[in-house]
């Protein structure tokens, strides 16, 4: 089923691109969630008309986009968004996120799918992001993900949080596979049981049900015995 994104949705894609899905996935997880539209022919035309004319208001030369690289070297991006006290975002700052904001601030278009981003910002902390912005032209932009109402601290405290993040998700890995691992063992063991009940209590086992040519020769035992 083809869908699209209203938002960008990590390891799918991003917002106002049309994917192919699975139909259960869209309807019990994408649509309810208002992440994904059903790609109409409508739809999918109007985004055609939408990115052919933010296409052009990107780097169209070599020189143009040497200066944009420039301002976008000076600049310093903020968001500004809210986060636990590890520092974990209650969301993700994700490529769209930054192409919106580049926008906003600077008049700039940039192609979301050329952010150097392997995966959506998840934490607060200053970030260094690449963004490709023509042919062998490439800008680092500076990133800052700020807990909402506050600053970010010392890089010192920063890399603390991270520890302390990562021990958090490392336990909570470990304590995933223990369940999987729990439950994979449970179903093997139900499956047995039910496997052991199907079988009539007095059918002779595989041990102890005689081999055809036993069972003839002990019939001709007692054929001669009579």
């Amino acid at each position: 089923m083809k869908v699209v994104l209203r938002e960008d949705v990590e390891k799918l894609g991003l917002r106002g691109e049309v994917v192919d899905v699975a139909r259960g996935y869209a309807r019990n997880f994408l649509l309810p969630r208002n992440l994904a539209e059903p790609a109409t022919p409508a739809r999918v035309k109007e985004l055609e008309k939408v990115n052919s004319r933010r296409a052009l208001s990107e780097a169209q030369s070599f020189e143009q986009a040497q200066e944009i690289a420039q301002r976008l070297g000076q600049a310093e991006l903020r968001f500004d968004v809210k986060a636990g006290e590890t520092g974990v975002l209650f969301g993700s700052v994700t490529q769209t996120n930054l192409a919106d904001l580049i926008w906003d601030k600077l008049k700039v278009r940039v192609d979301r799918r050329k952010i150097g981003m392997d995966e959506p910002l998840k934490r607060i902390g200053r970030h260094q992001v690449p963004i490709e912005l023509f042919a062998d032209v490439t800008v680092e932009t500076r990133v800052l993900v700020v807990p909402e109402g506050g600053e970010l601290p010392p890089e010192e405290e920063l890399d603390a949080l991270d520890q302390v993040a990562a021990q958090e998700e490392a336990a909570a890995a470990a304590e995933a596979e223990e369940a999987r691992v729990a439950a994979e063992a449970a179903t093997e063991a139900a499956v047995a049981e039910a496997e052991a009940e199907e079988q009539p209590a007095d059918e002779p086992s595989a041990a102890e049900a005689p081999s055809e040519p036993a069972a003839e020769a002990q019939a001709e035992t007692d054929e001669t015995q009579t």
